[in-house]
């Protein structure tokens, strides 16, 4: 793990201390409006030497949006639900190209089929809770699970993120919306599992980049690009 990212990773720890600890939400909330901008430094740093650029922005743009996500979470009241939902939707989405561009040309896993059976699941068990935003978090499911398929297509690290941020969203929105629907560790499992998610995929991305970049200026790269251009342009 590069050491840019040990800020992140000690901060997510400190924050789900606090979480369970006890220590009141003015520290819950102090302490989760770090985290990202400790994740977006830790991307910064590490690509400080010019990888890709378009890959670096659109992951700082989900990271960006899920902060601000998590801003709008620490508000009480659905006005500030719906904003957090949208956020992480834009966020989502930036995942989705992201990951659609990083995974271009490879196939899909046979398990990535397991996202279609939880997203049935979903929407049969919130369905006849959500009321005005069912249409809303219809939407929101559809992207997240098109965010967690594309991840598992692009592999590795990616994809034990995408899969963790579904357990996460998951668990969030049964907590929220499903009556009776509770356990005493609800909020740690939301937390650690969303931390990990986001930590988990900027590493893979980060390091599917270093990869490239390597493959690039290793001996011979000249020829294998002169192939591929000649496979790829007509002209």
């Amino acid at each position: 793990m590069p050491l840019a990212f040990l800020p992140y990773f000690a901060l997510s720890a400190v924050h789900l201390v606090v979480l369970v600890g006890g220590f009141g939400g003015a520290a819950v909330t102090a302490t989760k409006l770090v985290l990202m901008p400790a994740l977006a430094l830790a991307v910064l740093w590490s690509a400080r030497r010019g990888r890709r650029s378009a890959t670096i922005a659109l992951l700082l743009a989900a990271i960006v949006l899920s902060w601000a996500g998590d801003a709008a979470l620490t508000g009480s009241g659905a006005i500030w639900f719906v904003a957090g939902l949208l956020c992480f939707l834009a966020a989502h989405i930036a995942y989705v190209v992201l990951f659609a561009r990083e995974s271009r040309g490879r196939r899909f896993p046979a398990w990535t089929a397991v996202y279609v059976g939880w997203y049935a699941g979903f929407l049969a068990l919130l369905a006849p809770h959500l009321g005005a935003l069912r249409a809303p978090v219809a939407v929101y499911g559809l992207v997240l699970g098109a965010m967690a398929v594309l991840a598992g297509r692009v592999g590795g690290l990616v994809a034990v993120g995408g899969a963790l941020f579904v357990v996460s969203d998951t668990v969030l929105a049964l907590g929220r919306f499903l009556p009776g629907y509770e356990f005493a560790l609800h909020d740690l499992v939301v937390m650690s599992t969303y931390l990990g998610a986001q930590g988990l995929i900027a590493l893979g991305v980060l390091g599917r980049s270093r990869d490239r970049a390597r493959a690039i200026s290793s001996p011979g790269s000249d020829d294998v690009a002169s192939t591929a251009v000649r496979t790829t342009d007509p002209r």
